[in-house]
């Protein structure tokens, strides 16, 4: 890749933010040599291995990777035979071995999920046992510990006992009526490793010994006593002794490492580019990168495109507001892209976001785009950008730029991608723009991707006209000419030189003059720019109105959609219900019939035993047809209990599971009449009609008032109750179960279209049936409309009242709840609101 376009584009800059997320110098020493690839397959690899440990570190936090700053130079201390690592080195290393083994362990927790971070962090050794003798025998200071060695033990036994008698002689002479006078000062202090004490020099032959020095006056000497030479010796020797077995000790756990090369190595190598991936990934996470998808068709696209160096934060000092995403595209055919528009507009630094984020991508680098961005992977990237002259090679602006299009044209490469900063620009606009319009037309027909700024005429003719060529205008406030930095495509452009001028203060009288020497062609040029400009900043504003307008429909189909979606869950789990209490209700009830017949079949044996052979018919009299019938309406009395609580009649369910057909006796199929028993059809109630009305009927269903279609209701019996041929549908009720047997269970059940309130009683209920009978209650109620029910549990304890709240608090259908008012009941009555 070219040094000038990496120079130019600024890139450098990059690499050193990525520098700034290394945990170890090997990896910062690799980061800095970080360049882009032009291979496109190593450039998907590194991209996807980015992303990877992206996602990697998103879920499971930081690798654990640390290194000392000097950590190559103790690696370098371990190519050099027989010399130990000093402690603390020691210890460093262990850490880094250490941070790399616990990396390693943290990616192979996930199993496949991460391939390329199981790749690298795999090729490293472990030096578990290694690391674990170093912390054995040095403490944390970097202190080599008593227990390293049994011969460190006793040396520095013995070492402590000849100190504390030096001590102990020494202080004699502090304390010492007959030395004390002899003393300068009342300390013991060392010279030349030898502890001396610091005596007068007047009094030198007061104390026998062996003077180490005098003291700067002279007026001190540091004798060492003759009572104390041995000890002093002794000492000297011992620490010697300490001295070489610490070395022996430092060898030994220096050579643990040094005699494993090829492993060291491996494991550094894998340190190091874990660490480089986890600076790429945390780097590109900083920027919010996307991945971008590579092309192979020669399509350029970056969709809401921020230059990396404009984001807060990420290298440019005193940038505070986000810059304003550009989204830049060359989709085939077309391979090359003008951008125009007014100066200050943002066409350089749209110029070199295209460039910066082609140059990151093939680095491995996620970009600061919006997702459905892609790129090619280029083999040479030029960049002639800014100010190029050359003072020492005489150079003008106009001749700098030449030379670097010559410079480009002889090395480009494809597939290429060329960068041209007013093209043309530094001398006569019409020559200027001819050239322009010529160097880019040459490069784009020699295979390269080409994306060029320019303010010539020239040039915005040449993208309007010519196929292959896109053109694109920065946008401006209409009233204020600022620049919006908004890029719109198939714009021309203008320049607004006159009118920013103007905005700028320039002299009215100037800008008055400067209008006076427009050409009428250039008039009539720039009043149909205008023109075009008005148009297309109209059409723009009526597609961002359709787009918000399709993504408003979009979002209401979604609410829409998960709307149903929930009311068919509900329905779902009604449904199942439903059916689980019809079963257990049928199995229920079968077996109460099969208990009465067989009650029944006993009886019938009982009596029919007083009659048999050998039988005394004064103990045993026959059972008499009174006998028999009384036991036969016994059963057929158990048998309609049993029905009674199964089949309908209280509580129907809305869509009956299973059903009966009892005819009953009616003379004829008539109209219905105050006082007819009718079923509402669709709900499966039972009740009275008490009044008639114009197509609808006044009912009363187990004491509450309703009024229905007489369309809707179907005659069961009536007052006069004449034989008839008329059906009566019998529905089984959900839940009723057990309930009816003991009196309890008779509140609404929730049934759609009953309006009246919906109470449950679970008044003499141990705390468990309480809470099962409100949990089939709330269920139940999800088939009305009515969204307040009643739970009755009185006063009592009030166990059953803390249990339910406790249960209401936590039920999901449930949006609130409360104590009742004094005239509903108050504190014996909870009043229940669900939600919709």
């Amino acid at each position: 890749m070219q040094a000038g376009a990496l120079r130019a584009l600024e890139f450098d800059r990059v690499v050193e933010a990525v520098n700034g997320f290394a945990l170890t110098p090997m990896g910062a020493e690799r980061l800095a040599r970080l360049a882009p690839s032009t291979d496109a397959a190593k450039v998907a690899q590194l991209l996807a291995a980015t992303s990877e440990t992206m996602r990697y570190l998103g879920s499971n936090g930081a690798l654990p990777l640390r290194a000392a700053a000097d950590l190559p130079e103790t690696l370098g201390a371990l190519a050099v035979e027989g010399r130990p690592l000093e402690a603390l080195r020691l210890l460093a290393l262990a850490s880094f071995l250490d941070g790399v083994d616990e990396s390693r362990a943290a990616i192979r927790r996930a199993p496949g999920a991460y391939p390329a971070l199981e790749a690298v962090s795999g090729a490293a050794a472990s030096f578990k046992g290694e690391s674990a003798h170093v912390r054995e025998k040095i403490d944390p200071a970097g202190d080599v510990l008593d227990t390293a060695s049994p011969e460190l033990k006793l040396i520095r036994d013995r070492l402590r006992k000849q100190r504390s008698r030096l001590r102990t002689t020494l202080e004699s002479y502090l304390r010492g009526k007959e030395t004390a006078k002899y003393l300068q000062e009342q300390v013991v202090t060392e010279r030349s490793g030898r502890y001396v004490l610091v005596i007068k020099a007047e009094h030198r032959s007061g104390i026998p010994g062996i003077v180490h020095g005098t003291s700067t006056s002279g007026a001190s000497l540091f004798l060492e006593p003759l009572s104390t030479v041995e000890i002093n010796n002794d000492i000297v020797a011992l620490e010697e002794q300490e001295a070489e077995e610490i070395r022996r000790i430092l060898l030994a756990l220096t050579n643990a490492f040094r005699a494993r090369p090829s492993d060291l190595q491996r494991t550094i190598e894998a340190a190091t580019e874990l660490d480089v991936l986890q600076a790429r990934a945390r780097y590109s996470a900083s920027i919010d990168g996307v991945e971008p998808a590579l092309t192979t068709d020669g399509a350029f696209e970056l969709q809401a495109a921020r230059h990396p160096l404009l984001i807060p934060g990420m290298g440019a000092p005193g940038v505070t507001k986000p810059p304003v995403p550009v989204t830049i595209k060359i989709i085939p055919p077309a391979t090359a892209l003008l951008i125009t528009g007014p100066n200050t507009g943002g066409k350089t630094v749209a110029l070199k976001t295209a460039g910066l984020l082609a140059l990151m991508a093939q680095a491995g680098l996620r970009i600061p785009a919006a997702d459905g961005s892609r790129l090619p992977v280029f083999r040479t990237i030029f960049a002639d950008i800014g100010d190029e002259q050359s003072i020492d090679a005489s150079l003008s602006t106009f001749s700098g730029h030449i030379a670097n299009i010559a410079s480009m044209d002889r090395g480009l490469v494809t597939p290429a991608l060329v960068l041209l900063d007013e093209v043309g620009s530094g001398t006569d606009p019409i020559e200027g723009g001819a050239l322009g319009v010529a160097v880019v037309d040459h490069l784009r027909r020699r295979g390269a991707t080409v994306i060029a700024t320019s303010h010539y005429d020239a040039l915005k003719t040449y993208a309007s006209t010519t196929d292959g060529v896109a053109g694109a205008a920065f946008g401006f406030d209409a009233e204020t000419f600022a620049p919006t930095y908004r890029l719109v495509y198939g714009s021309p452009g203008r320049s607004l030189a006159l009118e920013i001028a103007a905005r700028l203060g320039l002299n009215p009288s100037v800008i008055t003059a400067a209008r006076a020497n427009l050409s009428a062609r250039e008039a009539q040029l720039a009043e149909h720019l205008a023109k075009i400009d008005h148009d297309m900043r109209a059409l723009e504003h009526e597609q961002r109105l359709a787009t918000r307008e399709r993504e408003q429909l979009h979002e209401a189909e979604g609410r829409m959609h998960q709307r149903e979606d929930a009311l068919r869950q509900k329905e779902e789990t009604f449904r199942r219900r439903l059916n689980e209490e019809l079963e257990t209700q049928v199995r229920q009830a079968r077996k109460e019939i099969d208990d009465v017949i067989a009650a029944l079949k006993a009886k019938t044996a009982a009596m029919a035993s007083g009659t048999g052979v050998g039988a005394n018919p004064l103990r045993h009299p026959s059972p008499t047809t009174g006998d028999t019938g009384a036991a036969r309406t016994d059963a057929r009395a158990a048998v309609d209990n049993v029905a009674t609580r199964i089949l309908a009649g209280d509580g129907a369910s809305s869509e009956p599971a299973a059903s009966s057909e009892i005819r009953t006796p009616q003379s004829s199929i008539r109209g219905v009449e105050v006082g007819d028993r009718v079923i509402v059809g669709g709900l499966g109630l039972e009740a009275t009609v008490t009044a008639m009305h114009d197509g609808t009927a006044d009912l009363d269903v187990r004491g509450k008032r309703m009024r229905a279609s007489v369309r809707d209701l179907r005659v069961i019996s009536s007052d006069g109750g004449g034989p008839a041929a008329a059906r009566v549908r019998v529905n089984v009720e959900l839940a009723r179960g057990r309930e009816s047997q003991d009196g309890r269970g008779r509140e609404s059940q929730g049934l759609p279209g009953d309006s009246r309130p919906l109470d449950l009683n679970v008044i003499g209920c141990t705390v468990d049936e309480a809470i099962s009978r409100a949990e089939r209650f709330l269920d139940a109620s999800l088939l009305t409309d009515q969204r307040v029910v009643r739970v009755i549990h009185g006063y009592g304890t009030g166990q059953l009242k803390r249990a339910l709240t406790g249960f209401l608090q936590q039920h999901p259908l449930v949006a609130r709840f409360a104590t009742a008012p004094p005239e509903q009941g108050g504190g014996g009555v909870t009043v229940v609101e669900l939600k919709d």
